[in-house]
């Protein structure tokens, strides 16, 4: 069995961070290979939109969806690293690898050893985390992780529109369009749980507006 792991929305200023394990038997990743999956960035939103269905179909997908206001709190005490180890280490928890078993986990850290470290402080496992910059680009299966992750933070994205009234594009930091939407709506009541009120984004987005909020 091999397993997959990695993150859609680190980088956001709206909205969650989702992680995705994916796990299938090394046997049949050749089929995961045979449809296209690759790293989720290289994919237009409607391929991935279909490879994620099939992905559902062909591994075990285990899902946790870190929000904006967790987030806040949880950065009160611990790097979004050391967040984002605990959380993998949840989920690893939850998909039990067995001896044998190998990890690839996309790593945020530069240190990728480091990484891995953090997340085996959380959850001891018998299988081996092998931690790597770019995994998403190396290993097919951290590709389908992606995949996941980023179709599933998508669509709550979509339902955090609805209920805002707004549409802010991506919610990434870099994304104009979601800094000009908070320069004007920041403030708004309806938007509070899905801002990361400990990003410098809302330093230098209209300061005196968004610190009531930090």
């Amino acid at each position: 069995m091999i397993l997959g792991v990695d993150e859609a929305g680190r980088g956001c200023v709206l909205g969650p961070m989702v992680i995705c394990a994916a796990s299938i038997d090394k046997f049949e990743e050749y089929k995961l290979k045979e449809l296209g999956v690759r790293d989720s960035k290289k994919l237009t939103p409607r391929r991935r939109e279909v490879l994620f269905e099939d992905i559902i179909a062909l591994c075990q997908t285990y899902v946790e969806e870190i929000s904006a206001e967790d987030l806040n709190r949880l950065m009160a005490r611990h790097s979004l690293n050391e967040i984002e180890a605990m959380k993998i280490a949840e989920l690893l928890s939850r998909a039990n690898p067995e001896k044998g078993a190998v990890v690839y986990v996309d790593s945020p850290d530069n240190v990728p050893k480091k990484f891995a470290g953090r997340i085996e402080k959380y959850f001891r496992t018998k299988a081996r985390v092998v931690s790597e910059n770019k995994a998403d680009d190396k290993h097919v299966i951290v590709g389908a992780a992606s995949i996941v992750a980023k179709v599933t933070r998508d669509r709550i994205i979509e339902e955090i529109k609805g209920v805002v009234g707004f549409d802010f594009n991506s919610g990434y930091t870099s994304d104009p369009i979601t800094r000009s939407f908070l320069e004007a709506h920041a403030g708004d009541p309806k938007l509070r749980p899905y801002i990361r009120t400990r990003w410098n984004t809302l330093i230098t987005v209209r300061q005196q507006k968004l610190t009531k909020y930090d």
